[in-house]
């Protein structure tokens, strides 16, 4: 049997490389495809984010508003420009600007109170926001918070509205529903503010030459990426070429599975079946020269993409071998299951595309898993092409040694025994079978 096995191993091997213009397709394809999402996802070389375009609405104009919007402009994560209400409504409505922020009429005042007495009224700051950029919103608001806080105190330690807040807050301090402990170390901070100002405005003690600056965070963030290695930067087309390289070798297995399904349909594989050819030694032959076809555009898309993009083999080449040929033998499996379960070409074709494409979404091959839903998150374990995914990343630019990939090899070997014996004991030789 090992003679028909190779013959038809080799015919199917002969008959891909012989279609040049299909063979260019399913290589420049993922090539092109990985090249652009690797770019989009920190390949290109360029450490500086995209600025998240927010409206301004200063419906107050005090020190405190014209504080708040200048240390938003001056953010290097967002891009401030100065708008009305209704035009900035209209713009985050028309997807134009990301979020737009309002300060309202009397806000610096009753900040300035608020920051005193815990107990008065806060005032509002309204976020008008796209609801497709709720991530984005989240960023814009933790920034606004800390320009916000800072604003407020620096006016209300060193400016003449902070000067007012602070005589009217000791005024009406017996006033307030505190604690006597409460109410004396609010009356001693206070009373010191208010020496700083008068100081200040008589030109008396250092004061005077003491820059003018609120309450800021007391720390700064060092980020460090996180790799293969100290020093070896992230390279963003190592994740994309195996995320596109997934995608495409899943479509080959979609294309053995129609093509075995129009094979039965014009009654070619009920011709073989009448050969001295068990039904393993027919569809085996087939799996075989798929996963090698499949191993193939692998190693030619990560060729690529060493040469071009300078994607390295970080961690075990041996495990980096191991999960595309694990992956390709899984897909090839994955095929005969699509031959073997589904009834008509046309039918099939676009429920495998779908399945396939949901597959390679869950994977974390098109946008990072992160951005899913925590239940969904949990879901993915059960993809094999997360397992592939994993597998990948860890060879590639995390660096990781063998056993990182020991599991998605066996998984993804699993996989392919499961999905190709179901195939065998599920396959019909015929239309009506």
């Amino acid at each position: 049997m090992l003679t028909p096995f190779l013959a038809l191993t080799r015919k199917d091997v002969k008959l891909f490389f012989g279609n040049r213009r299909a063979l260019l397709v399913t290589i420049a394809a993922p090539i092109a495809i990985a090249s652009f999402f690797g770019y989009l996802f920190g390949g290109g070389g360029s450490t500086e984010p995209s600025r998240i375009a927010v409206l301004a609405v200063d419906q107050d104009g005090s020190a405190i508003s014209r504080e708040i919007a200048a240390g938003l402009t001056a953010d290097k994560n967002l891009e401030v420009k100065p708008s009305t209400l209704e035009p900035a409504r209209e713009a985050v409505r028309k997807g134009k600007a990301v979020v737009a922020f309002v300060i309202p009429k009397g806000f610096g005042a009753d900040a300035g109170r608020a920051f005193f007495n815990g107990g008065a009224s806060k005032p509002e700051i309204a976020l008008l926001y796209d609801p497709s950029h709720g991530a984005e919103m989240s960023m814009v608001q933790g920034i606004l918070t800390g320009h916000v806080m800072e604003a407020v105190s620096k006016e209300m330690f060193n400016g003449q509205t902070g000067r007012s807040v602070v005589k009217d807050t000791l005024a009406q301090l017996d006033r307030f529903d505190m604690a006597p402990e409460q109410k004396k170390g609010l009356r001693g901070l206070l009373e010191g503010v208010q020496g700083w100002n008068a100081a200040q405005e008589t030109g008396t003690g250092s004061a005077q030459e003491a820059p003018r600056v609120g309450l800021t965070l007391p720390y700064q963030v060092r980020s460090e990426a996180v790799t293969s290695g100290t020093g070896v930067k992230y390279n963003g087309y190592a994740h994309s070429f195996g995320g596109m390289g997934i995608q495409f070798i899943l479509f080959l297995g979609i294309d053995i599975g129609i093509g075995l399904l129009m094979q039965r349909q014009t009654g070619v594989w009920k011709r073989l079946r009448a050969a001295p050819l068990s039904r393993g030694v027919l569809l085996g032959s087939r799996a075989t020269s798929a996963a090698i076809t499949s191993m193939f555009v692998l190693m030619v898309l990560f060729a690529f993409a060493r040469v071009v993009f300078g994607v390295r083999i970080q961690g075990s080449v041996a495990g980096f071998l191991g999960v595309c040929a694990a992956f390709s033998l899984m897909t090839a499996a994955w095929g005969l299951l699509i031959a073997a379960l589904g009834k008509t070409p046309e039918a099939t074709r676009g429920l495998s595309i779908v399945t396939t494409l949901f597959m390679v979404m869950l994977a974390g091959a098109w946008v990072p898993t992160f951005v899913f839903p925590a239940w969904l998150q949990k879901l993915t374990v059960v993809i094999p092409a997360r397992w592939a995914m994993d597998g990948l990343d860890a060879m590639t630019w995390r660096g990781l040694g063998f056993s990182a990939a020991a599991l998605p090899i066996a998984l993804l070997s699993g996989c392919a025994l499961a999905f190709g014996a179901l195939a065998v004991l599920r396959f019909r030789w015929d239309v009506d079978g």
